[in-house]
């Protein structure tokens, strides 16, 4: 059997479908000196069934930094390791970016294995506009990060690709639905290359309805419609107009649900001030009322004033 130059491997492999390898990452993983692989027992599985024998290494985000000394010690040797995910390719929303960023500081040969990637594949059957677009596999599950990356998102004119489990996925559609409109269209790819592979395509309002009406089953890649150029954010109020809005509304009785809603309808054209955002910040609002509600607009204007000055 040849040996392999000396270096780090990146080797995709199949997504679901056994006969998406290349002949080039089982030639790879035959000649290498070590396996890394994310589950050795999932791994070994696929190993077993194109009859290939090799020295695994178990790394994964648990024990990255214990494995990556080791397997550096490894590459300095000349030896030579494939990285391998359970799915797809390796270093993409993957601990092996850590692996080959210390790799390429100790000056190792880090060489890509090209094949399957679940992103790449949604976003070419999508039907949406592949010309540019942003990868930004899971979102954030804090939920200050997530609001926060969300309005940034809401304003990218690219077409947008998500990664998202069965469980959290009606959440994130309503939380996408919040910030970008009922009427932006999405395409949710389940099970690529798998015996249950399905498209579904449509409004995120009617994605909802879907979700709501069959039970998320399966892995997802969600593939967003970028911000229309049509919506001009000129029609969005600035955050000081609203906040004064809020505040009066506040002042005279109103609850935040109840102020957040009329302010929604009012800015209907708006997909920056939709009624969760509002809500959120009439609760920032609220040490601004203190013991006198008639308080609230002067006390808003002036904190204003001071930001901008």
């Amino acid at each position: 059997m040849e040996r392999p130059t000396a270096g780090l491997y990146l080797v995709a492999t199949p997504i679901g479908n056994r006969e998406d390898i290349t002949l080039r990452a089982l030639r790879v993983l035959r000649e290498v000196d070590w396996v890394a692989a994310e589950d050795t027992r999932h791994s070994g599985q696929l190993l077993k069934h194109f009859q290939i024998s090799a020295r695994l290494i178990s790394y994964h985000e648990h024990n990255a930094a214990q494995r990556i000394p080791q397997i550096l010690k490894y590459l300095a040797a000349g030896q030579s390791v494939a990285l391998i995910s359970d799915a797809g390719t390796p270093a993409i929303s993957d601990p092996g970016e850590e692996l080959v960023r210390a790799c390429i500081q100790d000056g190792i040969p880090v060489i890509p294995v090209p094949g399957p990637v679940a992103a790449v594949a949604a976003l070419a059957a999508s039907g949406l506009a592949t010309g540019r677009f942003v990868f930004e596999g899971f979102l954030p599950l804090k939920a200050s990060q997530r609001q926060a990356r969300l309005q940034q998102l809401a304003q990218e004119e690219r077409t947008l690709i998500f990664y998202e489990a069965p469980h959290r996925l009606q959440q994130t559609l309503q939380d996408l639905l919040d910030h970008c409109g009922p009427e932006r269209q999405i395409v949710l790819a389940r099970e690529l290359t798998k015996l249950h592979e399905s498209f579904w395509r449509g409004s995120l309002a009617a994605a909802l309805e879907h979700c709501a009406a069959q039970p998320p089953r399966g892995e997802f890649t969600l593939v967003l419609e970028g911000r229309p150029p049509s919506e001009k954010e000129e029609i969005s109020p600035s955050e000081a107009e609203v906040r004064q809005e809020l505040a009066r509304l506040l002042a005279e009785g109103l609850s935040r649900s109840a102020a957040s809603r009329q302010l929604a309808q009012r800015f209907q054209g708006s997909l920056l001030w939709t009624r969760r955002r509002l809500y959120d910040l009439s609760l920032q609002l609220e040490p601004l009322l203190g013991s006198d509600p008639s308080s609230a607009v002067e006390l808003s204007s002036a904190t204003d004033d001071e930001t901008e000055s």
